[in-house]
């Protein structure tokens, strides 16, 4: 049992940033996927960003340069810096955990980041 805890979300005008954290608790497998995904009304979630134990990153097309994630094994706490902000990134960002050895799939509440023009 994995518990997520999101925090960071909010509303900035586009161009300026925010840092989504995801603090994760419970049994933490030695090897995990932590990310970050989200959704826009009428759209499927998709993913932003993730990373492995190992530090190893990937970001959707639409975020690189632009996005960083991060992680702090020994916090079990994964980031997400968003810079130069759009409108379009604007949707519900939910924090995703992925036990490599299990299979499962944990999810935080979400978090919604609105980005003004």
């Amino acid at each position: 049992q994995v518990q997520l805890v999101e925090s960071g979300g909010g509303l900035v005008q586009a161009g300026g940033s925010l840092r989504l954290s995801c603090a994760a608790s419970g049994s933490i497998a030695s090897i995990n996927t932590m990310g970050w995904y989200r959704q826009a009304p009428g759209k499927q979630r998709e993913l932003v960003a993730s990373t492995w134990t190992d530090g190893t990153t990937n970001y959707a097309d639409s975020v690189k340069g632009r996005f960083t994630i991060s992680r702090d094994n020994a916090k079990n706490t994964v980031y997400l810096q968003m810079n130069s902000l759009k409108p379009e990134d604007t949707a519900v960002y939910y924090c995703n955990y992925h036990n490599w050895l299990s299979g499962f799939h944990y999810w935080g509440q979400g978090t919604q980041v609105t980005v003004s023009t």
